[in-house]
């Protein structure tokens, strides 16, 4: 490890301020897409600098939009508020707290209140068709994208409701969408075909009207993921998550050919996704993820991967899905991995920027990079939570944090606090899943 120190040391540039960021404005330059990383989903320093670089590249680079490893209908209401919409709250934190889908703190949090209120600010400064948006990518909003459809058809195109009908009526059976993923084990073709039906009327008239019409076909277009998704997930492989990555890649083209050919398009999620799969384990198993697919769509010229890290902290999760979110312990990071590394040789607060042409040693070596899920464990870092990653091929640029701190949930949360240290009281026995 100590031969890593010089490298560290050529890379790094101390953060303190959003003026740091100048090294990484340089580094995006012309590129019109710009992935944003983050290690867990309950990290405060992780939303915040986000938060910051976002701010600076829309206001110097003009970026069109954010769009976020989040539901399209709640992100939706979000977009409606931002860019002040007469129907849309004037507060975004009223948009925020509408999140129900757990795991509700990854948006609903007051980092990203502080900046979905100073986009609502910039935005009513600028024409309608300039405001800059703020966008879903995921895909399990089955149902509530179905809700939406229904709405939209009754009012705009009630000759479609027969179609909308059909979708609805053919997941109607089942309470929970686990139970049509257990079905359609038997059942092939499952809502397959009402659901193509659906997404091809809507698609044909947002061609031809946009506007709304273009909300209700992402609506139809993330029910066909969700119906593909749930399909195939009961197998627990690969496919799954492809099907996952690959409708949020489709998701922002989708985005940025409806806000015009020169747009810019900044991506907030999860290192698992923005920073290329290709550079880790992942694609051993077959995996892609959005970061992969955006340079293979775009070109690596157009697209800047930026990964996110700590070395111990506290952070936002759960015991198990659906588990009360609290503030956990990050414990140091394990030995011989990325974290330790930098923590031996890095500033506390500090960005790095990968160079283009020869590398260090601590770019092209493969070491573990620690990657925090929704459910988390800290008592089994010793043998989970890292992926093997070769750094320099994974991302552009890296932000690196020596001690994080927990998130700002908007909803109910537990913190168990003695000083300045947590007291962890996670359950061994649950299953993890950090997703």
């Amino acid at each position: 490890m100590p031969r890593y120190g010089d490298d560290v040391a050529a890379l790094a540039t101390p953060l303190t301020d959003a003026g740091d960021l100048d090294v990484l404005l340089d580094r995006v330059g012309d590129a019109s897409v710009v992935l944003i990383g983050e290690a867990s989903h309950g990290t405060d320093e992780f939303y915040s600098w986000r938060a910051l670089l976002s701010w600076r590249l829309i206001v110097e680079k003009g970026f069109s939009f954010v769009a976020v490893e989040g539901d399209w209908p709640d992100c939706d209401r979000v977009d409606r508020s931002v860019r002040c919409l007469p129907d849309a709250p004037e507060d975004p934190r009223a948009a925020l707290l509408a999140f129900r889908r757990w795991p509700t703190w990854m948006w609903a949090n007051e980092e990203v209140v502080d900046f979905t209120r100073w986009l609502r600010t910039y935005n009513a400064e600028r024409d309608e068709h300039a405001r800059v948006g703020f966008h879903g990518l995921d895909v399990y909003s089955l149902w509530e994208s179905l809700h939406e459809i229904m709405l939209h058809v009754r009012e705009h195109d009630p000759a479609g409701m027969s179609a909308a009908l059909s979708a609805y009526r053919c997941f109607e059976p089942y309470d929970d969408i686990s139970d049509y993923a257990r079905a359609a084990r038997f059942v092939p073709a499952g809502c397959e075909n009402e659901v193509v039906d659906l997404l091809v009327r809507l698609r044909a008239r947002a061609a031809a009207d946009g506007g709304d019409a273009f909300r209700a076909w992402q609506n139809a277009e993330v029910v066909a993921g969700a119906e593909r998704y749930y399909r195939t997930m009961i197998g627990g492989d690969r496919h799954s998550w492809n099907i996952r990555d690959r409708h949020m890649d489709a998701t922002l083209e989708r985005l940025r050919s409806h806000y015009g050919p020169d747009s810019k398009a900044i991506v907030w999620a999860h290192n698992t996704h923005v920073g290329d799969a290709r550079a880790t384990t992942m694609a051993e198993r077959g995996e892609v993820n959005i970061g992969q697919l955006a340079r293979q769509r775009y070109g690596r010229d157009q697209v800047v991967l930026i990964g996110f890290g700590c070395h111990r902290g506290t952070v936002v999760a759960g015991d198990f899905w659906g588990a009360q979110p609290r503030a956990l312990a990050v414990p140091p990071a394990r030995a011989g991995s990325l974290e330790d590394v930098l923590h031996a040789h890095a500033p506390e607060r500090g960005v790095f920027v990968f160079p283009s042409g020869d590398r260090p040693d601590l770019l092209g070596d493969e070491l573990g990079h620690r990657a925090i899920g929704v459910v988390y464990h800290p008592e089994r870092e010793q043998w989970g939570n890292y992926v093997p990653t070769v750094l320099g091929d994974r991302y552009d640029a890296f932000f690196w944090f020596d001690r994080t701190h927990a998130l700002h949930a908007l909803s109910a949360m537990r913190h168990n606090a003695i000083g300045d240290e947590l007291v962890v009281e996670a359950d061994p026995h649950q299953t993890a899943e950090t997703g």
